[in-house]
């Protein structure tokens, strides 16, 4: 029971990152946000269906109030990793969390688009600290067989994040009184409050004990975290690990050697298709698409309710299957299921708004939309969404766990930078072209999957390098001595 609590108190990590994704596309449709800081665009958004749909909100600016935020976040990973390692898992969750509620009061504030860039660069650095953290924390909470189902709750948090994110947009969409986007932006504060608090109460992990030489209460922890007396087995383990590690002067040079390839190829491609799937297309941007495909002010932050709702339901499917199925299953699924909505989408826009961008959409049309989107998000939400962060967590040994973990989100952040600060120019460039583009890579993606990702279930983290060394293609870099081989 321990375990459940500590691991679902430390998730709550994730409701900052998901809360922020949920909130910045709402507010960007936003008529009084809009005209505040962005009137030429919010000219735009107001034009006839004589406009190029496409293009309506391609402002390099507006993108940047969204894309910052992933800058910060990249250079925080780096800095997050020496805090991790030095002080433990939580102390980077209590920093982060006090971060992100210094950028949640400047934002909710700012007067001028300065100060908006400026709180989003503190968010940044927030959201790094956090997904450096608790992912790393899950894994090495969770026993062997709860080690899938604990890390989703990470993710599980991310889309209850989002989902009450759409839910607050689409109230403070109706404040007549035109400060609703301030409230938006300002809410965020409290899941910043729920984690740092939260953290503050979380038991040590026994390996983050371990590594800072507290060998006594890190025994006394795995029995308490387990249930049992007689832990001295994975107890050993985890000194042996600890051991190796200390070995290494260097994680980052260390990891560039030859015996670690496998795990620094699938730490850097997992994020980088896990954004090339498309899915920040959909979630930063949900209302912004929704309003370009014709669905109305009020619909529009509706429909990202409606998306919200399925991310998290989604999420709970991956939750009770991905230590049943294991993690390969739901890759290759979910992928699938992907590549024909986005087919689907891509086919159905550029039939409405062809090459040109001029028409609008039927309401049966603009409905058949939002349901292949949605089959399209709950694909996203059982695999790539959940799974994105839970492998590359699973498959580093301990010596230079914090230096992977900092590459797969400041990958995971360099992508959403760049996705955020290119996507409506991409989308007014590409036009329903943009689909086919993400479904591209998502074809990539599958195959790789299927012939270079081992299936990590039910696999204890100290014993991880066993799995590579009996992969047909990543079993010759694993040396015959590496620990747990």
């Amino acid at each position: 029971m321990l375990v459940i609590i500590s691991c679902i108190v430390a998730a709550t990590g994730g409701l900052i990152f998901g809360y922020d994704i949920g909130i910045s596309g709402g507010v960007t449709t936003m008529d009084s946000f809009l005209g505040k800081f962005f009137p030429e665009v919010h000219r735009k958004s107001k034009a006839t269906v004589d406009t190029n749909q496409y293009c309506k909100f391609d402002d390099h600016i507006l993108q940047l109030f969204t894309s910052s935020l992933y800058l910060a976040a990249l250079v925080a990973s780096f800095f997050a990793s020496t805090t991790t390692k030095a002080f433990g898992r939580k102390v980077s969750m209590v920093v982060g969390g006090l971060i992100f509620l210094l950028g949640a009061v400047l934002n909710g504030a700012a007067k001028n688009v300065e100060m908006l860039i400026v709180g989003r660069l503190f968010l940044g650095v927030g959201i790094g600290y956090a997904n450096q953290s608790v992912p790393v924390y899950l894994s090495e909470m969770a026993p062997p067989k709860l080690q899938g189902a604990l890390n989703i709750c990470f993710q599980l948090a991310c889309t209850v994040g989002i989902l009450v994110a759409g839910l607050i947009n689409y109230a403070t969409a109706k404040v007549k009184a035109g400060y609703g986007w301030r409230i938006s932006l300002a809410l965020a504060a409290v899941p910043a409050v729920v984690m740092t608090v939260g953290a503050l109460f979380l038991p040590d992990t026994p390996n983050s004990l371990i590594e800072r030489d507290q060998t006594e209460k890190a025994r006394e922890m795995l029995a308490k975290i387990r249930g049992v007396e007689d832990v001295s087995a994975e107890f050993q383990d985890l000194v042996d690990a600890s051991e190796a590690s200390k070995r290494v002067r260097n994680p980052w040079k260390n990891i560039m050697e030859r015996r670690y390839r496998p795990q620094l190829v699938i730490v850097l491609l997992i994020p980088i298709f896990q954004q090339l799937t498309g899915i920040n297309v959909i979630m930063f941007y949900a209302p912004v698409l929704f309003k370009t495909l014709g669905f109305g002010d009020n619909a529009s932050p509706m429909s990202a309710v409606i998306t919200g709702l399925v991310n998290v339901f989604a999420t709970f499917v991956s939750l009770c299957t991905v230590d049943k199925f294991g993690r390969r299953v739901l890759f290759l699924e979910g992928g699938i299921q992907m590549l024909i909505c986005q087919c689907a989408v891509g086919i159905l826009i550029g039939c409405t708004f062809g090459v040109e961008g001029i028409g609008s959409i039927s309401k049966g049309m603009g409905n058949l939309a939002l349901v292949l989107i949605c089959v399209y998000v709950a694909a996203f939400a059982w695999s790539w969404g959940p799974l994105g962060w839970l492998v590359p967590s699973e498959i580093f040994p301990l010596e230079i766990r914090s230096a992977g973990q900092s590459i797969n989100v400041s990958v995971n952040m360099l992508l959403n930078f760049f996705i955020g600060q290119v996507f409506l120019s991409m989308l007014c460039a590409m036009k329903f072209g943009l689909f086919f583009f993400f479904g591209g890579f998502v074809v990539i993606m599958i195959l790789f999957v299927y012939f270079f990702l081992p299936e990590t279930k039910n696999v204890p983290i100290e014993e991880i390098n066993r799995v590579w060394k009996a992969h047909w293609f990543w079993g010759k870099y694993i040396p015959n001595d590496a620990v747990g081989v």
